[in-house]
């Protein structure tokens, strides 16, 4: 007998003669559960493969930019425009005062943003001290001082006996102050004689005694020039707010006008005074006192001329003086704008420093209000909604943790410090963007992916020495390890692979528990 060839033996797929099937009830009910198992399987299976997951990857971070842009708007809430400054430092090197790309805001005491943008502090076209002066303090001091030194009962006799009074506050250590002396003792000599030329003017004068000839020069005494030193009288000077040395106040009627930053010459006094009395009686008024001193100041300090050429230079630069309101005790100031820094270890931080004053550091009050701070590339509003689908959710506040955090310091000679990991982060673009096309190789090339960074952050409190002006301080370290997002979807056989395995798995074991059931209840019926 000859034996069949191997393919045809081989048939998994026998068939059984249709008279010896037999259907049951079992069968037709197990039947529909197979067919719903695999109607349900295969929709979740379909619904899967259209889906994707997004897949982390980690890897060492591949950026080859030589710098990476900080993104801030941050509010001091107790620290001038004039003083507030940023100084970034890298293991590379050093940037003092950057002002470019750094825009900063006056604020109230309410915290209302003023409607002007702030001067840059550090402006080097002001004068600090008057050239023209040449006599020494000492020698200016020989014949008596002219600026009246004050305390804070003095202080208040001043305001109330006088119309106009000019103060310096100043520390007998700071620098700046010892360099104006000459200056400010020139000043109030200046103003005694503009007092001693009126009272000359006087038909009577040749009748006066001394004493009424000294009343008379008070009565004439266009403007009190006096000085306050705050070592020897500290908390007069905490009580008006002196935050640095020297501070040159102007009051009229015993009333608090502003604050004096324009060049510290006695030719440039004598304008701002002049000024400033023409807004108090207007301009029209008969009897102004101090437009003589204007010429008694050039007549006393311009000699040569190299002083006359000195004197207008700085008239070309005058800061005009416009109508002021008395100052908040406490204004903010809102910095905020994008620094460039260095791909290295490195911070940056906000103090408070000038050129032309030194600050009390037990004075100086940090606190502040991140409004935002991020690293990189700023996302537009229709980038966060629509660019950030290849990433995970959260992903945005892990850029910016910082933001709206408030940090405020209760004591003296304190500040926050605040520390950041940034990691840099890749991920694929938005669906639906356009490919750029390649002129050179003439074809597509894929999109190159967005970046991001992330921010790992800690704060703490520090202390600072009695000497030493405290500073709001942020510094940066890059991870090595960059950190990348990217959507994966199935492969189209192993969709077909998982629906086989759902038909088969699903006859298979519908079949085992119908052979299962029938088995268990003939061993019943015997």
């Amino acid at each position: 007998m000859r034996s069949r060839p191997f393919i045809a033996n081989l048939d998994m797929y026998r068939k059984v003669p249709v008279d010896l099937l037999e259907g049951t009830k079992r069968g037709s009910i197990l039947s529909t559960i197979a067919v719903a198992t695999m109607t349900i399987l295969f929709i979740l299976e379909t619904k899967a493969f259209f889906s994707s997951q997004l897949k982390t990857n980690l890897a060492l971070d591949s950026n080859e930019d030589s710098q990476i842009r900080v993104n801030f708007n941050i509010t001091m809430m107790d620290l001038k425009c004039d003083y507030a400054t940023i100084d970034v430092v890298s293991v590379l090197g050093t940037q003092q005062n950057v002002t470019q790309h750094v825009q900063k805001y006056p604020i109230d005491q309410s915290g209302v943003r003023r409607s002007y943008q702030s001067r840059n502090l550090k402006q080097h076209d002001v004068q600090l001290f008057d050239a023209t002066v040449e006599e020494t303090i000492e020698e200016l001091h020989a014949d008596g001082e002219d600026a009246v030194s004050l305390d804070e009962h003095t202080f208040n006799i001043a305001l109330e006996e006088n119309e106009y009074v000019f103060v310096d506050f100043f520390a007998n250590w700071c620098s700046h102050c010892r360099d104006l002396a000459p200056t400010w003792e020139t000043l109030a000599e200046v103003m005694y004689q503009a007092a001693e030329n009126r009272v000359e003017d006087q038909p009577d004068v040749h009748k006066y005694s001394d004493e009424d000839y000294n009343e008379a020069l008070k009565v004439e005494l266009p403007v009190l020039v006096g000085k306050v030193d705050c070592v020897d009288h500290h908390d007069f000077c905490l009580d008006q707010a002196i935050r640095a040395y020297p501070t040159l106040k102007f009051f009229v009627d015993g009333e608090e006008k502003g604050v004096y930053n324009g060049h510290r010459t006695v030719v440039e006094f004598t304008h701002f005074i002049a000024e400033m009395e023409k807004e108090h009686k207007g301009h029209k008024h008969a009897d102004l006192k101090t437009e003589e001193i204007k010429e008694i100041a050039t007549d006393r300090t311009v000699q040569t001329k190299e002083h006359e050429d000195y004197a207008r230079a700085l008239s070309a630069t005058r800061h005009q003086h416009q109508p002021s309101w008395a100052e908040e005790q406490h204004p903010g100031c809102q910095i905020s704008g994008f620094l460039l820094v260095d791909r290295a270890p490195g911070n940056f931080h906000i103090q408070a420093q000038s050129r032309g004053h030194d600050l009390a550091a037990h004075m100086t009050n940090v606190s502040h209000i991140i409004n935002h701070l991020s690293f990189g590339k700023p996302f537009s509003n229709y980038f966060i909604k629509k660019g950030l689908q290849n990433t995970p959710a959260g992903f945005l506040e892990t850029t910016r943790p910082f933001d709206g955090n408030v940090y405020v310091t209760h004591k003296e000679h304190e500040a926050h410090h605040h520390y950041l990991k940034v990691i840099t982060t890749e991920f694929d673009p938005e669906s639906g963007t356009q490919k750029k096309y390649d002129k050179k190789k003439g074809f597509y090339k894929p999109l190159d992916k967005n970046r991001a960074y992330q921010i790992l952050q800690s704060s703490q409190l520090s202390l600072y020495r009695a000497d030493i002006v405290p500073e709001a301080k942020f510094t940066y370290d890059l991870s090595p390890i960059a950190v990348s997002y990217e959507k994966t979807s199935r492969a189209w056989y192993d969709y077909f692979t998982s629906l086989m395995a759902i038909i088969g798995g699903t006859f298979t074991v519908v079949g085992m528990l119908e052979s299962g059931i029938h088995t268990i209840s003939s061993k019943k019926r015997r």
